[in-house]
C-alpha cells in the first residue's frame, strides 16, 4: 500500500499544491464550509429553531475551522490563538456585510453579491489569518502568498 507521501511524489503538480498556503486554506475553507452547513442543517432537522441553530453552528463551526486552518494550513497547534481567530471572523464579517450593502445600493441581488465577495473576503481571511493569527515569529513583511 502507498502511502500520501508516495502518492504526493506520483504525482508533483499535486504536490506542489498541497505546498501552498492559499490553495491549501481555499480547499480547508469548503470543507469547513460543507461543515458548518451540515451542522446547521442537523439542528434545524432536529427541532432546534433557525436563531438557536443558526447560534450553535457558528460557534461550533468557527471552532472547526480554527483546528482545520490552524493545524492544516498554518502548521499550528496554538489553541490560545483562537481569541485572535474570532476577532479575525468579526472583521471579515463586517467587510463582508459592507460589500453586500454596497453592491445592494447598486441593485444587485443578494446572492449575487455573495458570490461576488467569496474571493475578495476569502483573500482577505488568509492575510489576516497569516499576520495576525498564526504569524509565529516569522517577519510580518514577507510576502503574503509566499510558502
Amino acid at each position: 500500500m502507498r502511502t500520501n507521501s508516495t502518492l504526493l511524489q506520483s504525482f508533483p503538480i499535486i504536490a506542489r499544491l498541497f505546498k501552498n498556503k492559499l490553495f491549501r486554506f481555499f480547499l480547508v475553507s469548503g470543507i469547513n464550509t460543507a461543515f458548518g452547513y451540515g451542522l446547521f442543517a442537523l439542528l434545524i432537522f432536529i427541532g432546534l429553531k433557525y436563531p438557536l441553530a443558526l447560534f450553535i453552528g457558528t460557534v461550533v463551526g468557527i471552532l472547526f475551522n480554527f483546528k482545520t486552518i490552524g493545524g492544516i494550513v498554518f502548521k499550528s497547534r496554538n489553541n490560545a490563538l483562537v481569541f485572535k481567530f474570532f476577532w479575525v471572523y468579526g472583521i471579515t464579517y463586517l467587510v463582508n456585510l459592507g460589500g453586500l450593502a454596497l453592491l445592494r445600493s447598486y441593485d444587485i441581488d443578494v446572492y449575487i453579491g455573495g458570490a461576488l465577495l467569496l474571493i475578495p473576503v476569502g483573500l482577505l481571511a488568509f492575510v489576516l489569518n497569516k499576520h495576525f493569527v498564526f504569524n509565529g515569529k516569522r517577519n510580518i513583511t514577507e510576502k503574503c502568498f509566499e510558502e
